[in-house]
């Protein structure tokens, strides 16, 4: 349908942009997400692997990567339900790092971020409907339903075919 293949690039255009920016500023983003990253790492201490990264720049260009590579893929329509669902995983936590509003006392700057917040939170409601988005097709729990129906169906039939065979 064209409205998707209008659509998606759109909603994919801004994590291509976000994406490139931040590998070409890597210092200034990994500089913003760093309390956000610092704190996260503290409370859940134990429980995130010693394998995964700690450096903010480090997270800050795999982020980039990811919503440069996935943005590319929902754009062209590669695994668009999928792609949705990554970047807005990506989406969560760059929000929350970056667009802390709350903790802004300044007004002017705790209303852009807040404006930010806000933006990002209609984009987060985008990448739902394009993970929810089936282009017409039934979606995966309807097809398991139909399924599960026709194999009673048939489970059925020949159980009553089976029970006339033992009472001739």
């Amino acid at each position: 349908m064209i409205l998707r293949r209008v659509a998606r690039p759109l909603l994919a255009a801004i994590f291509i942009s976000g994406g490139i920016g931040a590998l070409r500023d890597t210092q200034g983003h990994a500089k913003a997400a760093e309390p956000f990253l610092t704190e996260s790492f503290d409370k859940l201490e134990g429980v995130v692997p010693e394998s995964v990264p700690r450096d903010p720049a480090t997270l800050v260009r795999i982020d980039a990567a990811v919503k440069v590579g996935v943005g590319v893929a929902l754009a062209a329509g590669k695994a668009p339900r999928l792609a949705s669902l990554l970047l807005l995983g990506s989406l969560v936590p760059t929000t929350l790092a970056a667009h802390r509003f709350w903790e802004v006392k300044e007004p002017a700057e705790r209303q852009q971020q807040q404006i930010q917040f806000i933006k990002n939170a209609g984009l987060a409601g985008g990448l739902l409907l394009a993970a929810a988005d089936t282009a017409g097709k039934p979606s995966l729990g309807w097809r398991a339903k139909r399924a599960a129906s026709k194999t009673e169906k048939r489970a059925e039939k020949l159980a009553k075919r089976a029970e006339k065979a033992i009472t001739k």
